[in-house]
């Protein structure tokens, strides 16, 4: 039995970056199958009233997610490497948790947001919650473009404080 990888997905550039990282993993030889996660938030007020159709609304928020995930597939696809999807509607975290135990995935990747530590300190994150409510290991991935830029403002910040 091989390792299978949930990878999450927002259709960003960062979530992009997860996917390269999980594809670098298996062309250095890792053995791993995929499962690409997108979790939609669950429908508003507004739009369960509108709607009066929860069967539409569902279907509305997995073509969204199947979209999202589009960038994804075609990399996966042009590596090469089967894999599946699994669009779900919930808090983020805990439902990437339950896609994972569910397709029963021993590992997760995940696109850092790229804020700086302190933003990401004082603000949180899906990734940092996805850490605390994970059983399996994550494996957060930085944008290094993202990264440079924050840290060059959070020093600039500083900078400019101490003066």
């Amino acid at each position: 039995m091989s390792l299978k990888i949930l990878i999450a997905v927002d259709g960003s550039d960062l979530s992009l970056d997860a996917v390269r990282h999980a594809l670098a993993l298996l062309q250095s030889g890792l053995r791993a199958s995929l499962v690409l996660a997108h979790v939609q938030e669950p429908a508003s007020l507004y739009e369960m009233v509108v709607s009066r159709d929860p069967d539409l609304i569902a279907a509305a928020s997995l073509e969204a997610g199947q979209h999202l995930m589009a960038a994804a597939r075609a990399l996966i696809d042009a590596a090469g490497v089967p894999y599946e999807t699994e669009v779900g509607v919930g808090d983020v975290a805990h439902t990437l948790v339950d896609i994972a135990e569910r397709q029963g995935c021993g590992h997760i990747v995940i696109g850092a947001r790229g804020h700086g530590a302190i933003a990401s300190a004082l603000l949180g994150s899906v990734s940092q919650e996805l850490v605390q409510a994970s059983p399996v290991p994550v494996t957060i991935v930085k944008h290094a473009d993202a990264l440079a830029a924050g840290d060059a403002g959070e020093t600039e910040e500083m900078l400019q404080r101490n003066a």
